[in-house]
């Protein structure tokens, strides 16, 4: 009889642990500890469809109450980790209970990033990361209602769509010049403005906000660093996220950058920790190095190969992340290594459909389509291969 796995975090990573667990054989109690009220659930669509009205609560959920039962999770809601002993094995809970495990896996996920001005701390302003965000954001907008998005990443940019379609007169806020171009390239970015503008999306680029003001609970207003001032009735961050590795470096496990260092099994540098998701800096055996990912797929398979390694087996990460960003009616379908890049190649169709190629010291190592799925389904296998750029 194997002992407790303790998973720590209520995302997909820590539901994929879970799952790989018992799927390798794990026998174990398995405990996990939800800082949040509800079960693991989907949260891209909290800046599409649920953000939009069309899915409600019921459509979240990654497995309905019975999974966790007939697979012997004891799921505790509501339940925030204190402190990680990694000597004794054991977690500690914030109502002071401690938890022994043989196994634990850090899925604690990470924090929308928070912008350092003036008037940031208001507690009207809206971050996008759980259900009850979401909810907030539709209770406090109405059709007609400005909304400014602070932030041109997919989060903001998902979400500036979504509002636009109900109705919401949004505003982008963005120190870039065109969105994702310093991630995806000056083309790319030109499509996603285009695509955001023909929702009636606003896009400020170049623009820094250094001040958000607000009077006796009524509409906003961000100053920007060229004395513009934009009114809003409601304003989003979307700058970004923060890792949440506190509880990991307070432990004593190796960190770097603000993520827990594991090896290509999801193994940190204490005996019995294992890391996964957004908040694992992991060892990619294909890329030949450690990779930090922030996409929903590679959480899923990162908490997979942990749980899995929890019960003994032998397991590595060595696929290439990947995720999909719907902005409004438009899909965007990448795969890369995501650590940067020193060419590119673009290549658009004629019915609006493009393809990116991204290459490092000759070899591919990332691709992004729109509209062409044959490219998009056979680039993870050429990246993997390290193919020559520009493939």
């Amino acid at each position: 009889m194997s002992g407790p796995l303790v998973i720590v975090g209520g995302g997909p990573a820590a539901l994929s642990a879970a799952r790989g667990y018992r799927e390798a054989g794990g026998s174990g109690e398995v405990v996990m500890l939800c800082a949040e009220d509800l079960p693991p659930y989907r949260r891209p669509p909290l800046t599409k469809e649920y953000l939009r009205g069309e899915m409600g609560r019921e459509g979240l959920p990654l497995e309905d109450e019975g999974w966790y039962r007939e697979n012997g999770v004891r799921l505790l809601l509501s339940t925030r980790a204190a402190a990680l002993d990694p000597a004794r094995r054991t977690v500690r809970v914030a109502g002071g209970e401690e938890i022994p495990y043989e196994s634990c896996v850090l899925a604690t996920g990470a924090e929308p990033a928070q912008l350092s001005v003036p008037g940031a701390d208001d507690p009207g302003i809206a971050l996008m990361r759980r259900v009850p965000d979401a909810d907030r954001l539709r209770g406090r907008t109405s059709p007609g209602s400005r909304v400014a998005v602070v932030g041109s990443g997919f989060i903001g940019c998902e979400a500036a769509a979504s509002l636009a379609l109900r109705g919401r007169r949004v505003t982008v806020v963005s120190m870039e010049e065109l969105p994702q171009a310093r991630r995806l390239g000056e083309e790319v970015g030109r499509r996603i403005l285009s695509w955001l503008e023909g929702y009636g999306v606003e896009v400020l680029p170049g623009r820094e906000v250094e001040e958000i003001s607000r009077r006796s609970g009524g509409p906003y207003a961000l100053r920007t660093g060229e004395g513009e001032e934009i009114p809003a009735d409601a304003v989003l961050f979307g700058a970004g996220i923060q890792p949440s590795s506190g509880l990991a470096e307070e432990a004593g496990l190796r960190t770097e950058g603000g993520r827990i260092v594991t090896d290509s099994s999801m193994r940190a540098s204490a005996p019995g920790v294992l890391a996964a998701g957004d908040v694992a800096l992991a060892y990619n055996e294909a890329a030949g190095r450690p990779l930090a990912v922030e996409h929903w797929g590679d959480a899923l398979e990162q908490g997979r190969i942990a749980g899995a390694a929890a019960a003994g087996r032998q397991v590595r990460w060595d696929s290439v992340p990947g995720f999909w960003s719907t902005i409004g009616e438009k899909t965007l379908k990448y795969w890369a290594w995501g650590d940067g890049w020193d060419a590119l190649a673009f290549e658009e169709g004629d019915d609006g459909s493009f393809v990116a190629r991204y290459g490092r010291e000759g070899a591919l190592v990332g691709v992004l389509a729109h509209g062409r799925d044959e490219v998009y389904e056979e680039a993870s296998d050429r990246i993997r291969a390290g193919a020559p750029f520009p493939g």
